[in-house]
């Protein structure tokens, strides 16, 4: 979903403190912004503006624009994680929990549209190597508790084609693929997301897993 933001005008100064309240602020601000005019054309100056600071009391929480970014990705994987974490814990059985686990990540997808465009619609090449390495690290965590259940499923010898780790990456990148065009494509008059993430999980796990 492409957003157009008017520029900034720059507001009245804000307060000091509450600085855990600026800092998610400063987060909520940089999202739209990096979406709006890309990671090169978003600046501290822009964001600060945006939330009412200074550039000099934004770079009091954050040194620079990749840690802002970096910051946001972390929370939105270990959000995911999260909840991986709590769906794997219940008593069902390993196709349920793939279900489970996919149908948090559509509608995380859905109720955070700029976080999720950005942090997973993004290549990430903007950020250097040295420093989005945890943040990757962090990512094949997340999925690597989602592949969990998918062995399971392999080593039943229910899969109906492909390895665990081909049918996990397979049943993650069909629902990406929903979630972002439903994102950034929504002048295209979809159904009601519900029944089109029903209609993929359906058909995914019916086509690889055997009953």
């Amino acid at each position: 979903m492409t957003v157009v933001l008017k520029k900034p005008h720059k507001s009245a100064r804000k307060p000091k403190g509450d600085g855990h309240l600026r800092r998610g602020e400063i987060l909520a601000a940089a999202e739209k912004i990096f979406i709006a005019e890309g990671y090169s054309g978003a600046t501290i100056r822009k964001i600060a503006d945006a939330v009412g600071v200074s550039s000099t009391a934004l770079y009091m929480h954050f040194r620079d624009k990749d840690q802002i970014l970096l910051e946001i990705s972390n929370d939105a994987i270990e959000r995911l994680l999260d909840l991986n974490i709590q769906i794997a814990s219940q008593p069902i059985d390993p196709v349920s929990r793939v279900r489970l686990m996919l149908e948090a990540y559509m509608r995380f997808a859905l109720d955070n549209p700029n976080t999720y465009q950005l942090v997973f619609c993004s290549t990430g090449d903007h950020v250097s190597a040295d420093k989005i390495g945890e943040t990757m690290a962090l990512g094949d965590r997340c999925f690597e508790k989602f592949s969990e259940p998918v062995h399971d499923i392999a080593a039943q010898g229910r899969l109906r084609s492909g390895s665990a780790v081909q049918a996990a990456e397979v049943l993650w990148s069909g629902c990406h693929g929903l979630v972002s065009l439903l994102i950034t494509k929504p002048s295209r008059g979809w159904s009601e997301p519900e029944q089109l993430m029903k209609v993929m999980l359906d058909g995914l796990l019916h086509g690889l897993v055997t009953d």
